[in-house]
């Protein structure tokens, strides 16, 4: 077994305005942040289609990182995926402004050799059916997981039950929980979602954190505490990157290492939302990371207590 990872997603330009500034055309998509994040702990290689117009400076910098770039597709005469959005002060969920699909509106994913043999594979924000023809070219990966949205809930809900039952690990929100199960109760929903073919759920919480649940047990973590916020676009890529690099690093999927995993997501997005695009995930290192995850552990580290210390004498 490799520890090489597969990520297939978008590559895009965002243009984000927050209460603390704006960026306009600045470097964005789930298959960036993803493979930014990814490639500090693993190799990793990338799968995802751009226009002439997206720089090419972003893809040296992505080989640079030891991120394989053979399976990117650059359509001639093509514009890349644009996304523009705005956050208000609480930035837990952005207002889409507009969407331009592009090129990315005829993705084909099609995996080169190395690629196919990944052992862990990250099925990004992508259509249903296109994570389906991904899962039908990789051969017999160690981990998979995907993420998903709440309009191919409502849209595609066929296609991504048939990937739910062939993948190892679904991540979502809480409203795309309650979505797709129809049930209020995050503890019932999850359930029913495990049920559905995932070993494993993780729940992403934004600025309240994340939780890990499997059929034998559930673990949570709050985020990592920020003086600074700028820009959350891409927080989630960030943790699925985070998670998957470090389980790759690790070639464990043990309940330690998920564990684990989850703590190194929730500090990988930490670093993502010190500022806009991927400037301050780009500089994290893997002391910084260390640290951030010792100072998380340090965080919620307490002590059990014997029975006897808390019955009354």
């Amino acid at each position: 077994m490799n520890n090489e990872i597969l990520i297939v997603g978008s590559l895009a330009l965002d243009t984000v305005e927050t209460p603390f500034g704006r960026v306009e055309e600045a470097l964005g998509g789930a298959g960036l942040y993803a493979a930014t994040a990814a490639s500090l702990l693993a190799p990793v290689h990338l799968v995802a289609v751009i226009g002439d117009d997206f720089p090419q400076q972003a893809l040296d910098e992505l080989s640079g990182r030891g991120v394989a770039l053979e399976g990117v597709q650059r359509v001639k005469g093509g514009r890349s995926f644009r996304w523009s959005g705005h956050y208000k002060y609480d930035m837990n969920e952005a207002e889409t402004l507009d969407t331009q699909l592009n090129v990315f509106a005829d993705f084909n994913p099609l995996l080169p050799k190395p690629a196919r043999r990944c052992s862990y594979v990250f099925l990004a924000n992508i259509l249903p059916s296109l994570q389906l023809k991904v899962l039908d070219q990789v051969q017999q990966p160690r981990l998979t997981i995907c993420d998903t949205m709440n309009f191919w809930i409502e849209n595609a809900r066929d296609e991504l039950l048939e990937v739910f039952r062939r993948v190892d690990v679904a991540a979502m929100n809480d409203a795309e929980l309650r979505q797709l199960t129809g049930e209020p109760n995050l503890a019932k929903a999850a359930t029913e979602v495990l049920a559905m073919g995932p070993q494993y759920l993780i729940i992403k919480k934004g600025e309240y954190g994340a939780s890990l649940i499997w059929k034998q047990g559930h673990f949570a973590l709050p985020c990592y505490p920020l003086a600074t916020v700028v820009d959350p676009t891409g927080a989630g890529d960030s943790f699925a990157g985070g998670f998957i690099g470090f389980l790759a690093w690790a070639g464990e999927t043990s309940e330690q290492q998920l564990r684990q995993a989850l703590a190194i997501g929730t500090v990988t997005a930490s670093a993502c939302v010190e500022d806009f695009s991927i400037n301050a995930l780009g500089r994290l290192t893997v002391d910084d990371l260390y640290n951030r995850y010792e100072a998380l552990h340090e965080m919620v580290r307490f002590e059990g207590i014997s029975p006897q210390a808390i019955l009354p004498t």
